[in-house]
């Protein structure tokens, strides 16, 4: 067998479990996680990334208890909640065919107080790590160890639950498991400690509770692994010798591999320094048959075949790769190839390579970065100063770039000295440094400031790459060509160049605003869909033909059916789309005029809208997509009835002409342009709208001027709940999650989660034409975008009921003895007064207590460009015009005479995705 075969032939473990090789990613702590250890996006892509034809991934360590993490951004599997995230993490890997396994631990004296929010750390005994600065642990009781043994348990069922293949647990690196069998840190005097044998029996009780836990919840094929340190250097502490009699009792009750944890594959040992021989033959030499029967991997310092070879003839069944799998996450098909690799990183690859920015900074990785940006010049080096304005100053910008980074940005002139503003400034300022481009995402609270920033730095980048240009000789000799050009940066927009573009498009995005993002950014219910992934997962029964029913009669019956057909099809398929790039909606709740939850939206409860487009926006720049700001598009060109190009005016009023087969226009509605909305419906004069300035309907203009028909222009809802003095949106998500609206007397009026029209104009009915959404702490602990609110002054909040009413000048008895007449319908799940039948989910009786007072505003214009169910845009006499496409609230006829919260996003997602793919096979075609 060549030394190909033996690495790349499938192996057998004790358990009968075939692996389709001998190599495994070892567990590497990537820092990633939230700050509570569950899984972000980073660590799911980071994973997938890795996983194919390597035969195994152990995912990094995973505490089981809050007093366990050793590392910040550790992962945790303490809690049911974390199950979900997890499963994430298992689902990635096994797409690409490899088994997941997932490490536990607990840190116990490892742990750093400031990790566990300065509580005392936990261990077998009250003895400190021989570290400087080690914290003091707490040695537990008798019943805590016993407890502890059990959250072991727990920890593996959840990982079963989880989805993954086996658990490997971490008896090594000096945590609690191997402190236990540790002389140097137990020293307890019971059952737990003393002895050797009285030593082992903890590592021992958390192998048996796995055993049964598996036995209870998974099948047979579930891997049991065990990681250990085979010394230690401290007196008394760990001998090789000891190390093989709890091996050798751990084979008696049943493995299914060991890990050494070694830095060094072929380390000799620690203790016997003039003893040359590596370890791993020593045990191989002093290891019992029954022993033997175990597969035994080794892991450090592998890279290249040569290593494996090395490794395997020294001893080791199973390959564990570490550093070789971070820098080459296709490291097995290399090696496969019969590549000789170095164990180096290309300085400007991180995001290429999926690398989460904690793991980069990371000793793991930091040594092997080589700095490659001379390779390629993208900028012209230089300062470059810019002013710009915000809402309140004129700031005057200093852009250092080098000839591939955003170097520093310097606040030259303007601005203010106040903490906020300095603080928000330098926020901004990591933000672009770090990610190498102003778009990302604006500082909640300053937003102006950040988007002036933002713009600055474009301005510069775009002077310099001119200049780069003109000094590299580089003369445009005619209009530049593209094939697909996208007008609109919001969500429609973006879905559409990430889709032609990984449809090999060559793609621009043109943006009239400063700022990327659009309507979108101010979205904040979720997105519709029906028969999810993410519902399954929460047992809610749903189907698309109840999600088409009601969608339909929240439109009065006027959508036109073969788009919604599509738009209902398509919609479970868009969740996947956003899961797929690493933006996960999974938590669901409901809206007016939905009877299920079917709502997604961000796993922590916050607005949908900005991080849709945060995800969206690390997407584009991911993929290196055009995106050019301040610029409008003055005409949309044709040739012979069909597309050709696009006519662009800069902010430097430079006309400038681009050559395209297909043009996607995603500029949203008109909500913004009041003489447009009074042209079509004049009762709305004077209403305030909920939309950002730039949804003026330019785009329907512009595809207007080429023929472009339109469709229930009157068809303009109003949004119920609008703060009136900042016109900002109150997400219907507040009254999904259980909140009410009382009028001013604090009384209910109407059924909350009625379709938008309805219950806008039951406020409007009102005497004062006004009313407040009421909540509590069960909706605001569920909802993040009520802190946002809270922080903006939009609220008043009371410790009682009594004290709200006296602070919104309501009559306190009305108010009481609504609440407990709601409350009351919650604990029955019936609605007498309303008929409400959704989202009664909790009684609002946990202060302190929140209103806000809302009126309705212009929000959403469901008539514009008439399209096709493939998004082609058609013109006056329905015929389609070549190489025009236009998707999200720029086109008409999806939502009918009243749309539904929750169904925009899915329309800008949907439809956006269906033109890129369209555009771009138009593009293909023409070629």
């Amino acid at each position: 067998m060549s030394s190909n075969e033996r690495i790349l032939s499938p192996f057998t473990l004790p358990n009968g479990t075939e692996l389709k090789n001998r190599l495994f990613m070892a567990p590497m702590t990537t820092c990633t996680g939230f700050y509570d250890g569950s899984v972000t996006d980073e660590v799911v892509e980071y994973y997938r990334a890795r996983a194919g034809s390597i035969g195994t991934i152990v995912v990094e360590c995973a505490f089981i208890d809050d007093l366990g993490p050793a590392f910040p951004g550790a992962l945790g599997i303490d809690k049911d909640d974390k199950i979900e995230g997890l499963a994430r993490i298992a689902d990635a890997i096994h797409s690409r065919g490899s088994k997941a396994l997932l490490q536990i631990y607990h840190g116990g004296r490892m742990v750093d107080p400031k990790l566990i929010g300065g509580r005392t750390t936990v261990a077998p005994s009250a003895l400190a790590a021989p570290r400087d600065g080690a914290a003091t642990p707490r040695a537990l009781t008798g019943d805590e160890v016993t407890g502890m043994v059990n959250k072991f348990g727990e920890a593996v069922r959840r990982a079963i639950q989880a989805g993954f293949d086996g658990v490997e647990l971490h008896g090594a690196n000096t945590y609690l498991i191997q402190q236990f069998f540790s002389p140097n840190s137990n020293q307890r005097d019971d059952e737990w400690g003393g002895s050797r044998e009285n030593r082992a029996r903890f590592p021992l009780a958390v192998l048996d509770i796995t055993h049964k836990v598996v036995h209870q919840y998974a099948d047979d094929a579930f891997i049991v692994g065990y990681r250990f340190s085979p010394e230690e250097l401290e007196v008394p502490g760990i001998r090789f010798d000891d190390t093989l009699y709890l091996l050798e009792k751990l084979a008696e009750h049943g493995l299914d591999y060991l890990h050494f944890s070694l830095g060094a594959a072929l380390r000799p040992s620690i203790n016997d320094t003039q003893d040359p021989t590596p370890l791993i033959k020593k045990y191989v030499a002093q290891r019992s048959e029954n022993l033997a029967q175990i597969p035994v991997m080794g892991v450090g310092g592998i890279v290249n075949e040569a290593d494996i070879d090395q490794a395997m003839d020294n001893g080791y069944d199973l390959i564990a790769v570490g550093r070789a799998c971070i820098a080459y996450p296709d490291w097995t098909d290399r090696i496969a190839r019969g590549e000789h690799l170095e164990l180096s990183i290309d300085s400007t690859q991180r995001e290429a390579l999926n690398i989460p920015v904690p793991l980069w900074h990371s000793f793991l990785v930091e040594a092997m970065i080589r700095d490659m940006s001379m390779t390629e010049s993208k900028f012209k080096p230089g300062v470059f100063q810019e002013t710009v304005q915000d809402d309140s100053h004129e700031l005057v910008i200093n852009v250092s770039l080098e000839t591939d980074h955003i170097a520093d940005i310097e606040l030259a002139a303007g601005g203010s000295d106040e903490v906020e503003f300095v603080t928000s400034f330098e926020e901004i300022r990591s933000r672009i440094l770090d990610a190498n481009t102003p778009h990302v995402d604006a500082i909640s609270g300053a937003t102006s400031q950040s988007e002036a920033v933002k713009k600055a730095v474009s301005k510069a980048i775009s002077k310099s790459g001119k200049a780069l240009a003109a000094e590299s000789g580089v003369v445009e000799t005619g209009p530049r060509h593209v094939d697909v050009v996208v007008i609109g940066s919001g969500g429609a927009g973006l879905a559409a160049a990430i889709q032609a573009h990984d449809e090999g498009a060559s793609v621009l995005v043109v943006e009239k605003m400063p700022t990327i993002g659009g309507n979108t950014v101010k979205a904040s219910a979720g997105m519709n869909a029906a028969e999810t992934r993410f519902q399954r997962v929460k047992g809610i029964q749903d189907s698309k033909a109840l999600f088409y029913a009601e969608t339909l009669k929240g439109g009065k019956n006027k959508n036109n059916p073969a788009l919604l057909h599509r738009f209902v099809e398509n919609a479970p398929q868009a969740i996947e789309w956003l899961a797929d790039r690493g933006i996960m909606l999974n938590d669901i709740t409901t809206t007016g005029g939905m009877s299920i939850d079917r709502t997604h939206r961000p796993r922590d409860g916050s607005a949908v809208g900005g991080y849709l487009i945060s995800g969206l926006v690390r997407n584009i720049n991911k993929r290196e997509i055009d995106v050019m700001l301040d610029t409008s598009v003055t005409a949309i060109l044709t040739d012979n009835g069909a597309v050709s190009g696009v006519q662009l005016v800069n902010d430097e009023n430079e006309t400038i002409t681009v050559l395209t087969h297909s043009v996607i226009v995603a500029t949203g509605g008109f909500s913004a342009n009041s003489a447009m909305v009074v042209k079509y419906r004049p009762d709305l004069a004077g209403f305030v709208t909920t939309n950002h300035k730039g949804a003026t309907g330019s785009g329907i203009k512009l595809l207007q001027d080429i023929g472009a028909g339109t469709v229930d222009m009157g068809e303009i809802q109003i949004h119920p709940t609008v703060e009136q003095s900042t016109s900002y949106l109150i997400s219907e998500s507040i009254r999904g999650g259980g909140g009410i609206l009382v009028n001013q007397q604090g009384a209910r009026f109407f059924n909350e989660l009625e379709t938008r029209d309805k219950v806008s104009a039951a406020i409007i009915a009102l005497p004062e034409h006004y009313a407040y959404i009421l909540f509590d702490e069960h909706v605001r602990a569920k909802n993040k975008a009520a802190d946002e609110y809270i922080a903006r002054g939009l609220v008043t909040s009371a410790s009682t009921p009594r004290e709200l009413a006296e602070k919104l000048g309501m009559d306190q008895h009305q108010l009481l003895a609504t609440l407990e007449r709601y409350n009351g319908f919650v604990d029955a799940q019936q609605d007498s007064d309303f008929g409400r039948t959704t989202a009664l989910r909790n009684p609002i009786n946990a202060g302190p207590f929140h209103a806000i007072r809302i009126a309705p505003g212009v929000h959403h214009t469901m008539g514009g460009i008439t399209i096709n169910p493939d998004t082609e845009v058609l013109n006056t006499d329905q015929q389609v015009i070549p190489g025009a496409y236009a998707a999200g609230e720029v086109a008409g006829g999806v939502h009918g005479g009243n749309r539904i919260g929750g169904n925009a996003v899915a329309d800008i997602i949907i439809f956006g995705t269906l033109a890129g793919h369209k555009a771009a096979s138009r593009a293909k075609s023409n070629a």
